[in-house]
């Protein structure tokens, strides 16, 4: 499992997000297909400038995250997350909320600075964190299914014949041991 990594960012800072009734241009419960395609835009570019494999990803409100596979002897993750966040608040309509340092120091107000990052050891954990990923919609009550979620790389995994459709239900949300991984189901 080298070069495996789960990444979260999240959108403006809590007090931004406070101030502001929308720091996200993508909206409360919905997103906008025009900054999906920002963003898309902008995973494309990363990509053709640092090469890395997308494993999952899901786009909410307020938060994203992402599993992905960098190429043997390359674990920069920083350079690809900040080609992403530059690209996309370079594609997106300027009116978001900026904190006066933000101004100051020539930052976009909407992606937090920071970011999460965590390597992926075993198949395991790689299993578990891409899980993580397509169920995130459900856990924040966007969704009831995880495959009602469009913004989300679960739609291709179950294509794909690793999860089955009813994966990641309420069922899920309340403990169940229900399977739906297609390696749970043999």
């Amino acid at each position: 499992m080298v070069n495996k990594c789960q990444i979260t960012g999240e959108i403006a800072s809590r007090a931004e997000r406070i101030s502001s009734p929308s720091p996200w241009p993508i909206g409360a419960a919905t997103c906008r297909s025009r900054e999906v395609a920002a963003l898309r835009a902008s995973v494309s570019r990363a990509r053709a400038l640092h090469p890395f494999s997308i494993d999952a990803w899901v786009v909410l409100p307020e938060h994203l995250h992402a599993v992905w596979t960098l190429p043997a002897g390359d674990a920069d993750v920083p350079t690809r997350w900040t080609l992403i966040k530059r690209g996309f608040s370079a594609r997106i309509a300027k009116a978001e909320s900026r904190s006066a340092s933000r101004i100051a120091k020539g930052e976009p107000g909407i992606w937090q600075r920071r970011f999460w990052e965590h390597t992926i050891r075993h198949q395991a954990d790689f299993a578990r964190q891409v899980d993580y990923v397509h169920f995130n919609p459900v856990k924040h009550g966007i969704v009831s299914n995880a495959c009602d979620w469009p913004f989300s790389s679960f739609r291709r995994a179950v294509a794909g014949g690793d999860y089955l459709t009813d994966w990641g239900g309420e069922q899920r949300l309340l403990g169940s041991s229900a399977k739906g991984r297609r390696d749970e189901t043999a």
